[in-house]
Parts: structure tokens; sequence; C-alpha cells
């Protein structure tokens, strides 16, 4: 069983330019090559393994590289622009590379100094100087080949040097692959059967693994049950003592409950050890009392330190929202379990949270236990985790299955506010939007998502959409 696999990125470069230029335009091709060795070691600031093919300036070299970019495996290109090329020194690499490709419209620097350019004298030196300068020239008829080739024409437009928001991107498109190739070689188990009647959260699987990659494990609630009867008394009561670190343990929590929840603690790390799982999705709905009962009732204090551990776990077997979580786990904003549930018109906030495991890593202040009699909608009782995320920017992440079968990203930026919430065992946070809790309704609700979403901190929609064309899905953003 092949380990589960986080990192091992690797981003391809390669430069354009055409060969007619060399003996006519003294040193034009050295600088150039230059420029793309720049690229390349900036791209290596951002901890990927950079496969460099250096300057493509024939039809030739191109089918070549294609191959080369095959053989070295890599995730995503990079095609920076030198100067005026042929589209063919281009089309050859992405019909045999098979991997988005990022077109960097990169001009050397913010102008040319026009003073100096006019005052050299020698026109031949003059077009060789325009020419280093000439790297939007070629960019849109490389747009128009993709487009006529069903390519997806993925672009950066800026500096090479001096320019954030340029590098920005960059930045954010190697972050967005790096998400992809996580998603690629993520595990997912799947414990336990659907929450009957739920007819949103259910999903094809098959197109999971189409769009997102990576490999469905289904799991039995019973193999859980079992490995929970191996936990030693030790060991059960060493996690207890990890749960005080973890969480405030109100005092209302009985020593019982806790060692309950430590041995489900326990008995899931193995289970996620053996099969090498990324992430989960869970429900179980049986007979009250049986052993799977009791597994899966003292089960949140044990999936909130995975989901902290970046091994996000949905309850009500939510796979969708799963995917969500992971990819924004994936991008550092953690990734937390959560639908809307109530409105404060007043202060115009929308409030959302969720029963079962929250994501302890992106809490405002500490999470909470809280013993429950009951949980509602599920059988069992036993301890819960109450939370709020960190107050400041929030973004909303939803996977949507759509009528025409196809899945798209939904997406919404907005604050997490302090302020009173529900004291109840759950989740819960306050939310404001800048389209207002109505509006914000309104149109998350048009795009026809699950219930469940995924929230994380940070506003990293950008970084959302640059995926999702990573992946060809579509990507909606209402706020």
């Amino acid at each position: 069983m092949p380990l589960q696999q986080s990192s091992g990125l690797k981003v391809g470069l390669f430069g354009i330019g055409l060969n007619t230029y060399w003996p006519q335009f003294a040193g034009l091709e050295d600088r150039l090559r230059g420029y793309v060795e720049q690229v390349a070691g900036k791209l290596g600031t951002f901890g990927c393994e950079v496969v460099n093919l250096g300057l493509i300036d024939t039809p030739e070299k191109a089918a070549v590289a294609g191959h080369d970019f095959r053989r070295a495996d890599v995730d995503l290109i990079f095609l920076y622009v030198t100067t005026y090329a042929l589209s063919s020194t281009v089309l050859p690499v992405l019909r045999r590379a098979k991997v988005p490709v990022v077109v960097l419209n990169l001009a050397p620097t913010a102008a040319i100094d026009y003073e100096r350019f006019n005052g050299m004298g020698d026109r031949t030196r003059m077009t060789g100087e325009w020419l280093a300068y000439c790297s939007a020239c070629p960019v849109p008829e490389i747009a128009s080949v993709c487009q006529r080739c069903r390519i997806p024409f993925l672009q950066v437009t800026g500096t090479l040097e001096d320019d954030p928001v340029a590098w920005g991107e960059i930045s954010e498109w190697v972050e967005a692959a790096r998400v992809a190739y996580t998603m690629e070689h993520n595990r997912l188990g799947l414990m336990g059967s659907y929450y009957g009647g739920m007819l949103d959260i259910y999903s094809d699987l098959t197109q999971q693994c189409a769009y997102f990659g990576g490999h469905v494990e289904i799991l039995e609630v019973e193999e859980l049950a079992a490995l929970r009867a191996e936990v030693g008394n030790v060991e059960e009561k060493a996690r207890a003592q990890e749960f005080y670190v973890a969480f405030a343990v109100q005092e209302d929590c009985s020593v019982a409950e806790l060692e309950r929840a430590a041995r489900t603690s326990v008995a899931l790390d193995r289970m996620v050890a053996e099969h090498c799982l990324g992430s989960l999705a869970y429900y179980y709905h049986g007979r009250e009392g049986s052993e799977l009962e009791d597994a899966i009732s003292s089960i949140i204090l044990g999936t909130s330190l995975l989901t902290a551990r970046g091994i996000p776990v949905a309850g009500e077997y939510e796979v969708k929202n799963v995917q969500a979580m992971k990819i924004m786990d994936g991008f550092g904003a953690g990734g937390s379990f959560t639908e809307y549930y109530a409105v404060d018109y007043n202060d115009d906030i929308v409030l959302m949270g969720h029963d079962g495991p929250g994501h302890v890593g992106i809490a405002e202040g500490k999470t909470k236990v809280r013993p429950l009699g009951v949980y509602h909608g599920k059988v069992g009782r036993g301890l819960s985790v109450e939370m709020s995320v960190k107050h400041g920017p929030v973004t909303l992440l939803s996977v949507v299955q759509t009528v025409d079968g196809k899945l798209k990203l939904l997406v919404a930026q907005g604050e997490s506010v302090a302020g009173p919430i529900l004291e109840i065992g759950n989740t819960n946070s306050r939310y404001r939007f800048a389209l207002g809790a109505r509006g914000f309704q309104n149109a998350w609700n048009t795009e026809g998502p699950a219930h469940h979403c995924a929230v994380g901190v940070g506003h990293i929609s950008g970084k959302l959409k640059k995926l999702a064309a990573l992946l060809e899905m579509d990507c909606v953003q209402v706020c």
C-alpha cells in the first residue's frame, strides 16, 4: 500500500525564442537564457523541484521537450515567453506533456529606457534590444492556438523583477498545483453509510476520483470497534491526558466519558495509519447500546484531533465536503465542517457551525469539551467540542455537484466576528459578508450546493480559482 503523500511537487519550466534571431543579434540568445535561469531560481524558492529545459527555439526541440517533461513526471509547467516565438514551438510541448501550462508574460523591467534606447545609434543593436523586451508579442498567438486546440490558457502578466503582484500569482499557481498533487495522492476513507434522507449529500465516488484523483477506501465501523477493543488502559489514560492539553475540558466532563473518547481516539489513529488515510467521512445509525454505537458516539474528540493534524474528518458521510476540507487544509487555511443554521438580522450576521468534529487549529481560543446528554438526530451521547473560528477573514468552500454531472467549486469570502454564540457543545461562529446576510444566502443557495461547506481562515479565493483551473473545474465566487 503506498504511503500518504503531500509533497514532491515537480514544476517544469521552459522559455521560448526564435532561432532565426540568434545570428542576427549578438548576445540576444545568452541574455534570454539568463532570464530563464532567473525564473528557475525564483521558482525554486517556492519549495518545489524545478525541471528546467532552458530555451526552446524550434518545433523539433519543442517535441523533444514535451517528451522530456512527461518522463520527468512534472505536475505543472511554466512557459516563460522571452521574446517573439512561433506558436509551433509551444503546441508540441502542451500536447505531449499533458499537464497544465501557465504562460509567463513577464517583461525584463517595467519599461524600456527610451532615451538610452534611441541613443544607441545602431539600428541592428536597437532591434536586438527591442526583441529582449518583446515578451508580450506572441502571447495572443499562443492564446489563439490554445483555444482552437481546446487547451486551457492560463497566464501571468507583469515584469520579471520588482513585481510582487506577478510573483504573488506565480506563487499561488505553485501552491494550487501542490494542493492538486495532494488531492491526486489522497486516500479518502469512508466509514459507515449515508445519513438517510439527505439527498443533497449523496455523491458519485467515480466522479470524485475523475476530478480530484486519489483513492477511496471503504471501511466498516466494525473495524474501528475491533481496534478499539485492543486499546490498553495505559494508552487510554495517556490519550485522556492529551485531551487536557489540546482542549479546554469542562468540569462537568466525567472521567469515564474522557476515557471512552480516548480509547476511540487511539483506535482511530491506528485505523488511519493502517489504511494510510488522508481524510475520512463517516456516519453510523445502528442499534443503541451496541459496540458500534459505543465507538461512534465517542468519536468526536479523536476526529477533531485528526482534523487538526491535516487529516480532515467530516460527519454525516459527507464525501463532497471532506474533499472541500482537504483542499482548505492543503492551502493551510484549516477546513472545518460547517453549515449555516440561523441568521441574526439585527446584526446582519449568519450563524454557522455543526455538531461533530471541529478544527481546533483554527479556533478562537481553546476549544471546549462539553458533555451532551443526547446527540441531536444521531444515536448515542457523550463528549462534544464547542469552538468558534478565529476572528478575522474567512473563506467558505463547497464542492458542488451540478445537474449535468459535473463538479464545481463554490466560494465565498467573509469575516468571522466576535459576539454571542449558542453554547450548545457544537462549533459555532458569527460571519459577516459583504452581500449582507440576506444577499449571501440568496447568492449561495442559487448555486445549488449541499447544505454543508468547509470554512477556513484567510481570504484565499484567488488560490481556489487557480486550483479549479488546474483541475478544469468551474469556480463561482459569490462574495
